[in-house]
């Protein structure tokens, strides 16, 4: 039986119509640049806690250098704000666990509305380039890994998410956490900034005013360690828990505001219900 060369011989595709290479550079570039700024976030997390930045922005801190700040804030007050801001941007884009005394520190300075305005500012700052930085890393590649359950999970909460972010944002749920989830669950961005900026406003608002509050508290703790300075002792530390500021009435006015905002989707999936009902 004859065979023919055709048979024979393997046949070549155009190189035009061979499929790129998995490996191939260009996507290697792209992955890179991708995961970049994830790699540069962790190594200043890192830093900032191997420094030990989480304890150096403290109550004492204030305490200690509060004659030097007034006067800062008195002679150049749009520098002090805007350097509050930028501030509050590290502290939140570097997960470090100092917002609450942040957002008091901001209150004590500027004022009560003032403070309030600016700590929402550097808070939804921070957390949108967290935001941001997740979800060009990680969001689309978890999106199409993800399981069929947890792919219909991420459906359902993008289907409600701002509902859901703020519920979220109201209770006392860890800052970094909500920002880095919907980042992974495909939520858009706009979504993710408004419930973040109505969501936080509350809690902003209630710890800012603390903060204008506690000048006397500052100035009887203030005189007291300038005391034992005095005395050259080498124990002198500021007595002030930040946990007088997390009232219970506070914690539980948050929480019957998040309950609040999930009214909507409990009630669009009971009308959803209660339609399927009448159509079955």
């Amino acid at each position: 039986m004859a065979v023919s060369f055709a048979e024979e011989l393997p046949v070549t595709k155009p190189a035009e119509d061979r499929a790129p290479p998995v490996c191939a550079p260009d996507a290697g570039r792209r992955s890179l640049r991708r995961f970049a700024p994830v790699a540069i976030v962790i190594v200043l997390v890192t830093l900032a806690y191997g420094l030990g930045l989480q304890r150096d922005i403290s109550f004492e801190m204030l305490v200690r250098n509060r004659t030097a700040i007034d006067h800062f804030v008195a002679q150049h007050n749009v520098a002090a704000v805007a350097g509050y801001v930028a501030l509050y941007i590290a502290v939140v884009g570097l997960s470090l666990p100092v917002a609450v005394f942040m957002t008091v520190i901001g209150g004590f300075l500027f004022g009560t509305l003032l403070g309030t305005l600016a700590a929402v500012a550097g808070a939804l700052t921070g957390g949108t380039l967290v935001f941001l930085i997740a979800r060009s890393a990680c969001g689309e590649w978890l999106t199409r890994s993800a399981g069929p359950l947890a792919a219909k999970l991420a459906e359902g909460f993008r289907a409600d998410a701002f509902s859901y972010l703020l519920f979220l944002r109201l209770v006392p749920v860890p800052f970094w956490l909500v920002n880095l989830a919907p980042a992974m669950l495909g939520v858009r961005l706009s979504t993710f900034v408004v419930a973040t900026a109505i969501g936080i406003l509350p809690a902003t608002a209630t710890f800012a005013m603390f903060g204008a509050g506690v000048g006397s508290v500052v100035s009887v703790q203030e005189t007291q360690y300038n005391a034992c300075v005095a005395t050259h002792r080498t124990d002198c530390m500021v007595d002030f828990d930040m946990s007088k500021a997390l009232t219970p009435t506070m914690l539980c006015s948050l929480v019957a505001l998040g309950v609040l905002a999930l009214i909507p989707v409990i009630a669009r999936r009971a009308f959803r219900r209660k339609l399927g009902m009448k159509r079955g």
